[in-house]
């Protein structure tokens, strides 16, 4: 597993958890549930924010915010 904070541009990936922190419910209620595939669209040139894909729309998230998220990186076959 790895941050989402880490997932490459283009990549998908299946939430697993969260670091518990104040934030992951707010997290939550965003659509990015465990279970949920997301996938990254866009990063900005300095690395913050990250826009999402997750639920059918687009989510932007600061870095400390997919630095709470742990991913399972769904590999191409």
């Amino acid at each position: 597993m790895i941050k989402l904070s880490s997932l490459m541009i283009g990549k998908s990936a299946v939430i697993r958890e969260f670091e518990k922190s104040d934030v992951y419910i707010k997290l939550m209620e965003m659509g990015c549930v465990p279970g949920e595939t997301v996938k990254v669209e866009k990063i900005a040139p300095l690395g913050d924010p990250i826009c999402i894909i997750v639920a059918g729309y687009n989510l932007s998230l600061r870095k400390t915010e997919a630095d709470n998220i742990w991913v399972e990186e769904i590999l191409a076959v």
